[in-house]
């Protein structure tokens, strides 16, 4: 079995619905993968053991989703060296706007990537981080260019209705 490249985290697991489609890019180009809850404001000590240990653990990305506050991606990246891809998710009352304030907001010192809101925003931190491990493996730059094609090859088929 594969070490785990890459943890996929989410405060809650009203996430899910969003970061399924991180671990399902993950999935596709067969990355070996852990994705779990650990809550920045309701489980601290999980997070920060989280965090400080990711980097021994063998992890390459962590790709962190929250929603609301959205302190999970930035407190992670206050502790570790492991590079956090942050996923805002949508939030009921500012759609998620609130979320992608406060990820993309990080002070001086504490990088976080940051990507769109929502299902978009999951798929594409996992294809960033598919990028990332792909600069070190061959086959695995070989697949993401494959991908690439695909859905280059994909737009050109596209029809417009005659006009």
């Amino acid at each position: 079995m594969n070490p785990i490249q890459v943890g996929v985290l989410m405060g809650s697991s009203s996430d899910w619905d969003t970061m399924q489609h991180a671990v399902q890019i993950l999935q596709d180009f067969g990355i070996a993968h852990e994705a779990r809850v650990v809550s920045a404001h309701r489980m601290p000590d999980d997070m920060f053991t989280y965090a400080e240990t990711a980097a021994s653990r063998g992890l390459k990305a962590i790709i962190a989703g929250a929603g609301g506050a959205a302190h999970l991606p930035g407190m992670l990246a206050a502790k570790t060296v492991v590079p956090v891809l942050g996923v805002p998710v949508a939030s009921k009352h500012l759609s998620g706007v609130d979320s992608l304030h406060s990820i993309v907001q990080m002070p001086k010192g504490v990088p976080v990537a940051t990507f769109a809101i929502g299902a978009a925003g999951a798929a594409n931190a996992a294809l960033f981080a598919v990028a990332m491990l792909a600069c070190h493996d061959a086959a695995l730059r070989e697949k993401l260019e494959a991908f690439r094609a695909q859905q280059t090859a994909a737009a050109r088929s596209m029809s417009l209705p005659p006009t």
